[in-house]
């Protein structure tokens, strides 16, 4: 049999390296795809928590973790919808701070990223205490809570991990402030919350 030519070999180390750039492309995809484990829906405000609810007003809850680079395109969502809704609601990000990690661990840049955003309050999960009595699992996860302690709204609001854009979450959490309406929930593309992952 008769081997190939220097040129045939090229052409196929060609072919294998386009198969590899394709295989590598699509597991990407699917990944920025896939969304986080299912949340647990909590229905009416959690006890225990710390954070406090006025009289009146619906609360925002975003859960993250400070070390998914995900989260980054949640919060340039939570930007927009607290510019086209703004004041509507008492706004927190709580980034978890795993078991044993010492205080200021969690505060980074995506920290100085949220505390940014008017009208957002940026605190420490310690343990991810909150997140659990919210029933997060996902970074960049967010709850609304209308006035009455019910919940209206929980989910993500990215359509992609690290995607940044118009979403179904967004647009439905912006319907909700503006109409005091159910809002549904939709899937949260980010890291888990459980461990200290990179993007």
């Amino acid at each position: 049999m008769k081997a190939p030519s220097p040129r045939g070999w090229l052409r196929v180390a060609g072919a294998l390296w386009l198969g590899g750039i394709g295989t590598g492309v699509a597991a990407l995809a699917r990944y920025s795809l896939t969304p986080g484990a299912t949340p647990v829906t909590v229905a009416a405000w959690p006890e225990g928590t710390r954070l406090a609810r006025h009289a009146g007003r619906p609360v925002l809850v975003m859960l993250a973790h400070p070390k998914c680079t995900c989260t980054r395109a949640s919060l340039a969502e939570l930007a927009e919808l607290m510019a086209h809704g703004g004041g509507r609601a008492d706004a927190f990000v709580l980034f978890l701070r795993p078991e044993g990690l010492e205080d200021g661990w969690e505060q980074g840049d995506l920290w100085r990223t949220a505390a940014s955003i008017p009208g957002v309050t940026v605190l420490s999960d310690p343990e991810g205490l909150d997140a659990k009595r919210f029933g997060a699992t996902t970074s960049g996860h967010v709850v609304l809570y209308g006035a009455d302690g019910r919940l209206r709204f929980s989910g993500g609001i990215t359509v992609a991990r690290g995607h940044v854009g118009d979403s179904p979450g967004r647009e439905a959490l912006e319907r909700v402030l503006r109409e005091d309406s159910e809002g549904g929930g939709t899937p949260v593309y980010g890291c888990a919350l459980e461990e200290p992952r990179e993007g």
